[in-house]
Formats: C-alpha cells, sequence, structure tokens
C-alpha cells in the first residue's frame, strides 16, 4: 500500500536530515582521526554489505534501516574502536533481520566479525517459549558471547543507546518497557564494566522515558541550580588551580554535572530534598601520578573544609570494575557543599570508558587479569560458575542480583580482602569464600562480637564464620543474601531437597494405594511399570514418585494403571482405604492449613495440591468436609517429630500487666508465641486476643490452656 505523500515528503526529509549525521560519509571523516584508509575501506564494504540486505527496510520513525547500524558504528567509532568491531556493528542486524547466515558473514569479513554479529543477534522464536523466557535465553546467549570475545557486550550497548536515543517513535507501553529493561540490566552492566559515558546517557535517557514528568521536574530544578552556581564553579575551579600550581602540582580542575538519575536514586536512597543533595556540583582534579592524588588532596583539604565522614580512596581500594580515584566533600564558600575527585589521567580514561579504555589509550597488555578486561573476564565466569545451570528466568534475576554498583571490602580472620555487594551478610560473605562453607554456616563472628546472620557488613570488619557439621541452607536467607552465588547454591540445594523429599513421600502414597487394590509392590519393578511410565511420559520410576509427591499425579489414580486385565476394574473403588503416617519431617512437601492448623493428636485428613504435595486439614474443618472423595487418608506417626502451630483465642479483662502474665504464663509451658493480635474490645473492658502458639501435640496445647486459665482475668480460652 502506498503511504500518503505528506509521509512520504516526512520520511525523505527525516531521510536526508539523518544522513548527514549518521551516513557513511560522516562515520568515514570521524573514523579518519585514528584508522588507517585499508580498514576504513573495510568498514565501507560491511556498509555497503549491510545496506544491500536491509534495503527495502525500514524503522518505525520512517528512515532506512541502515541508518541504525551506522548510527551504532559512530558511537562504538567515537570511542575508538578498532574496524572489526565497526564491521560487526554496521552488520549486527543481518543474521536476525535478513537472510544471511554467520557462515556468509564469515566468508566475507572474517570468522571474528561473524562471531561479534552472531553473540549480539537475539535468539529466534522457540514454541512453548515465553517472550520473557526467549529474552533471557538471549540474555544469556550474549554474556557467554562475551566470555568469548568482550567486544561484544559493547556493539549491544552501542545498539542500545541509539534506540534510546530514538525511542519517541514506538509506542509508550513498549518505551517503558525498554526503559525499564535497560536501567534493570543494560545501564548496570554497563556500571560494572566501568563504561562511565555509555552509563550516563543510558541511565538519564531510560529515566526519561520511564518516568517523564520527575524527570522533566528534576532536570529544571538542576538546570536552574547550575545556572545559579556559574560564578561558584569558576571561583572553586580558579582557587584550587591556583594552590596546585603554588605546590608543584600539574593538575586539571574542572566542573562537572551530575546525571539527572544518579541525583534521583540518591534523593530516594536518602529521603532527600533537591536542596540537601551535597554532590550536585562536582569538581575532578586530574593529575600525572598517583603520589600527586594525594598530595592535591591534601591541597584541596587546605582550600576548602572537609565534611567528615565523605572521604573514600578508591586508588588504594579499586572498585571492581576497576574504577580508581579519591572522592571527598568540602564546604565551598556560601555553605554549598562540593565533591571533588581526584585521579591520574590512566585513571580518567578508565573510569571514562572502562573497558573500551585499551582500544582508545592502548592502556597496557589487553589479556592482562589486572586491567579492565580481565576483570570483566573474571566476573563473567564467576556468573556462569554460579548461575549457569539455572532456568532462563532465575539466570536473568541471579545476574541482576549481581549487579551492584557499591561494594563493601571485609577481611577474613588471616587479613584476606574479600570484595561484596553493599548490604551483603555473612552468608555471602561465606559463599564468597566457599560453597561449602557457606552450606554449613550457623552464625558469624564480626570484629570479635558474635551477630545474626542477616547482619550487613561494612567495609573494614573482620568477619569469622562459625559452622556446624549437620547444618544445611535455611530458606529464609533467600529473604536477605545479596550475591548471585548465595542465591543461586541456597536455591538449588532447597529444589533438590524438596525433590528427594518428594520420591520419599510420593513413594509412601503409592505403596499405600498399590496394597488398597492388592498389588503387590514388586509391580514397581516389573515390565507393568515401563508401560506405567510410557503411559506418563516419564523417564523412571523415580520420577514417578516426585510427580505424586508434589501432587501432580494422584496415588490412587496411579496405582490403578497397575491393575492387569485379570485383577478387576479399574473404575472399582480402592480397597481397604489405609491412612498414611505423618512424621513430621516430610518437610517442603507438606503443607499444613491455616484454616485449621492441624497439630499432633488432631484427627486428620489431606488434599494433594498441585506444586504444594499433601496439605493437611483438621477432620472437622470446613474445608475437610467438601467433596470427601479427593481426600487422602491420614494418622499421625507414633513418633512425630517438630514444633506445630495452632490458634488461640482468649476472651479477658483489660487489667494492666496482662499481656505480659499471659507471655510468661505461655514461655513457662515450653510454648511459643508466634503471633498476637487483639482485633477489637468485646464490650466494656473486655478484650479479644487472638495467639499463634507453637507446640509439639493436643497434650501439649491441652497444658498450656490449663496454666491461662488460672490467671486472674481471662475468661474463655479456646482454640480457634
Amino acid at each position: 500500500m502506498e503511504l500518503p505523500v505528506i509521509q512520504r515528503i516526512g520520511n525523505a526529509w527525516r531521510t536526508q536530515r539523518v544522513a548527514r549525521e549518521y551516513g557513511m560519509e560522516p562515520l568515514a571523516r570521524l573514523l579518519a582521526e585514528y584508522l588507517p584508509q585499508e580498514q576504513i575501506q573495510e568498514v565501507r564494504r560491511a556498509y555497503e554489505f549491510g545496506a544491500k540486505e536491509h534495503k527495502g527496510q525500514s524503522r518505525t520513525s520512517g528512515e532506512p534501516y541502515i541508518f541504525h547500524p551506522l548510527a551504532v558504528a559512530r558511537v562504538l567509532g567515537e570511542m575508538h574502536m578498532d574496524s572489526t568491531t565497526l564491521c560487526a556493528a554496521i552488520l549486527h542486524d543481518v543474521i536476525e533481520d535478513t537472510g544471511v547466515s554467520k557462515d556468509e558473514v564469515a566468508a566475507r569479513f572474517g570468522k571474528d566479525v561473524a562471531e561479534l554479529v552472531d553473540g549480539v543477534s537475539k535468539i529466534g522464536k522457540i514454541e512453548g517459549m515465553t517472550r520473557a523466557e526467549r529474552q533471557a535465553e538471549s540474555f544469556r546467549k550474549l554474556l557467554l558471547a562475551m566470555t568469548k570475545d568482550i567486544r561484544v557486550i559493547l556493539i549491544k550497548l552501542a545498539d542500545r543507546l541509539h534506540n534510546l536515543r530514538t525511542l519517541n517513535a514506538m509506542a509508550p507501553e513498549k518505551r517503558r518497557r525498554i526503559a525499564r529493561e535497560t536501567l534493570d540490566i543494560y545501564a548496570p552492566i554497563a556500571q560494572r564494566l566501568g563504561i562511565h559515558t555509555i552509563r550516563v546517557e543510558l541511565e538519564d535517557l531510560a529515566f526519561a522515558h520511564l518516568y517523564p514528568t520527575r524527570f522533566a521536574a528534576l532536570a529544571h530544578g538542576v538546570a536552574k541550580q547550575m545556572g545559579d552556581a556559574k560564578g561558584l564553579v569558576k571561583e572553586v575551579e580558579s582557587r584550587l588551580s591556583q594552590h596546585l600550581r603554588d605546590e608543584g602540582i600539574g593538575a586539571t580542575v574542572a566542573g562537572r554535572d551530575k546525571n539527572i538519575y544518579s541525583i534521583y536514586q540518591k534523593m530516594r536512597r536518602k529521603k532527600l530534598r533537591l536542596l540537601k543533595v551535597m554532590d550536585l556540583l562536582g569538581f575532578r582534579v586530574i593529575v600525572s601520578k598517583v603520589d600527586d592524588c594525594y598530595r592535591a588532596l591534601g591541597v584541596v583539604h587546605h582550600v576548602f573544609k572537609p565534611v567528615p565522614g565523605h572521604f573514600d580512596d578508591y586508588i588504594a581500594n579499586a572498585k571492581g570494575n576497576g574504577y580508581q580515584s579519591l572522592h571527598t566533600s568540602c564546604v565551598a564558600p556560601g555553605g554549598h557543599k562540593i565533591e571533588v575527585q581526584i585521579r591520574t589521567r590512566e585513571m580518567h580514561h578508565v573510569a571514562e570508558a572502562g573497558i573500551a579504555a585499551h582500544w582508545q589509550y592502548k592502556l597496557g597488555d589487553r589479556s592482562s587479569q589486572a586491567g579492565p578486561q580481565g576483570r570483566a573476564k573474571e566476573w563473567l565466569r564467576n556468573v556462569f560458575d554460579d548461575l549457569g545451570t539455572d532456568a532462563s528466568m532465575d539466570f536473568i534475576e541471579g545476574v541482576k542480583v549481581d549487579l551492584f554498583p557499591d561494594e563493601v571490602y571485609v577481611f577474613t580472620p588471616k587479613g584476606d580482602i574479600r570484595q561484596l555487594p553493599k548490604g551483603a551478610t555473612p552468608v555471602d560473605f561465606a559463599y564468597s569464600v566457599h560453597s561449602e562453607l557457606g552450606d554449613r554456616c550457623v552464625a558469624a563472628r564480626i570484629d570479635g562480637s558474635l551477630e545474626p546472620l542477616n547482619s550487613p557488613l561494612k567495609s573494614g570488619q573482620t568477619v569469622e564464620v562459625i559452622t556446624a557439621r549437620h547444618a544445611r541452607p535455611n530458606a529464609a536467607w533467600l529473604h536477605f543474601v545479596k550475591t548471585a552465588k548465595a542465591r543461586s547454591h541456597i536455591r538449588n540445594y532447597l529444589k533438590n531437597q524438596r525433590e528427594d523429599e518428594a520420591i520419599r513421600l510420593g513413594r509412601r502414597l503409592l505403596e499405600i494405594s498399590l496394597r488398597d487394590l492388592r498389588i503387590p509392590l514388586s509391580a514397581l519393578r516389573e515390565e507393568r511399570a515401563e508401560q506405567v511410565l510410557k503411559s506418563f511420559a516419564l523417564n523412571d520410576v523415580e520420577e514417578l514418585f516426585a510427580a505424586i509427591g508434589t501432587g501432580e499425579r494422584l496415588a490412587p489414580l496411579v496405582a490403578r494403571r497397575f491393575l492387569s486385565e485379570t485383577v478387576g476394574d479399574a473404575s472399582q473403588p480402592a480397597g481397604s482405604g489405609q491412612a498414611l503416617a505423618i512424621e513430621g519431617t516430610e518437610g517442603l512437601v507438606l503443607d499444613y492449613g491455616r484454616c485449621c492448623r492441624p497439630i499432633p493428636g488432631d484427627e486428620i485428613r489431606g488434599h494433594v495440591s498441585v506444586g504444594r504435595g499433601i496439605v493437611i486439614h483438621r477432620i472437622e474443618c470446613t474445608h475437610a468436609k467438601a467433596r470427601p472423595h479427593d481426600w487422602v487418608p491420614l494418622v499421625w506417626a507414633q513418633q512425630v517429630q517438630g514444633d506445630f502451630l495452632c490458634e488461640l483465642m482468649m476472651q479477658a479483662q483489660n487489667k494492666r500487666g496482662l499481656l505480659a502474665r499471659i507471655t510468661a504464663e505461655i514461655a513457662g509451658s515450653d510454648a511459643s508465641i508466634e503471633n498476637v493480635q487483639m482485633p477489637d474490645r468485646a464490650g466494656g473492658d473486655a478484650v479479644e486476643m487472638r495467639f499463634i502458639l507453637t507446640v509439639k501435640n493436643r497434650v501439649h496445647l491441652a497444658r498450656v490452656m490449663r496454666r491461662l486459665r488460672r490467671i486472674d482475668g481471662i475468661g474463655r480460652v479456646a482454640r480457634s
């Protein structure tokens, strides 16, 4: 269908404007500043091939599609990337969006270009995979490609940056989704790799699309403050420059703008108004040598009074992405608080460009483990060691957890330094040392004092982990651990534990159902079992037990599959209905109904719930009376282990000290209080109280209730 005349004219005008800025000729002029002509010709050849393959394709904004790959290449050209990266940037969509194969790209432009293009390409649609899972798998593929060649992520970040620059052409919902993904994943990756210039623009553009009103208000407020402070900026620059010259320190001093998103984050994190953000005015002091950094720090503190507690030495303790600098906050003329960063020129190059600094400034050996590339690859190796076998959605969540911009530095008892994300706990520390240490930790000493395992660690602390041989990971740890490694190990342990428990419970349920039908247990090991497994598309008997234990299959129905034609009709009711004995050690595959809170000694029955296993109810519970044919007969074993929750309701006179006496009596009877509520007054001075207690069994509960009834002022005590 032919486009209307006005739309065609608009598209032509946009195409001409984009060509002037992002066409091949402007790119060639930029590349001529640092690349030889033969390499520029190779880039031009990639452009000609890409233009031919993308011919007829247009972006949502209307201009020919080829201008997007050219714009991506321009971003990388401004970073002084090599010709291989630039060719891959121009061709980065040909495998995904055209009929060109990876082999054809390799034949025309070499294996390195083909690997880079393939690494950036998203995976295609796969039947049965949701959009979110497909995105997660594409992200896993991208990180895996990064382990082979770190330039893959530079192309992806440049691609995302240009997409954000032109995002206004998209529908609002898609803009918000892309902006959220950028803030959750791509901007933190740029931060993790130390690419400051790209990170800042990604954050501000994504913030503007996700929260346009907040961005506009903050941008206006910052512009007003910075406009009012122009004289102050010049005064600070002049005074610092003069005093540094007087001390014989060659330095460049420059004021800087803080990006809007980082200001917004600080305001949210510290609950500050814009006027209270102290490092809105920032200055960088760039010197030649590391010694000059510390000398310059003395000059800064001599000229302007430092703010106590606001000094960080990232030269001695470099950040995980290689960032090094001295940070200090001072009071400038007029009482304004400013932040000053002091670093060498090489540190400045790494801070701005991160892993790209190797190509821009040829900083030493690119394969060095001490450089940004080495640190990036080490991080990626750790990611795949910790999360490589996780499901796609767990993998991407684990990576998000691991992308922390701030670190704390703590010491082992032997004096070794461990770097952890801000907010990390002793459990994170234990897993960072060794996975077995994390699995068996029970407590921690922080600077010699016993502290809870959920205590946030601070830089400079010495952490000693206390272990027990029979200790195991706790599901509650998932609520406070910060590192992907700890989270992944805990999840895997719980998953394996749940599978083991499900297998044991499923076997018991199936054995009972087989006895009801008078089928020998040996049938589980005969040819008949193979036929049953085949009908359920399962590989072995353990998979069948696990499916029964988690409620995916009903044991009576599975048992009837074992009936031969000579035994009888499969539609006959189950025989004696032998009950399953509950021991209290079944763990994650048994659940106790919150509606009636059964405890040992109660008559009980169970309902098989998919994913939860068996949910146990008291026999008199209203839920247990509905559809009785769907329930599993249960009894308590002779020896039941563990503590069980029950709910008590009390009516009492509202007397001073009554609640204290009640809690003392409960504690004195070896029970504990999990929760207490006082919903309303029953009339006059009477109050109604509801307690959730942990008890051993009905006998224990009766003892607690007798002690409570003896308290003066207590009226009715009953179980809910």
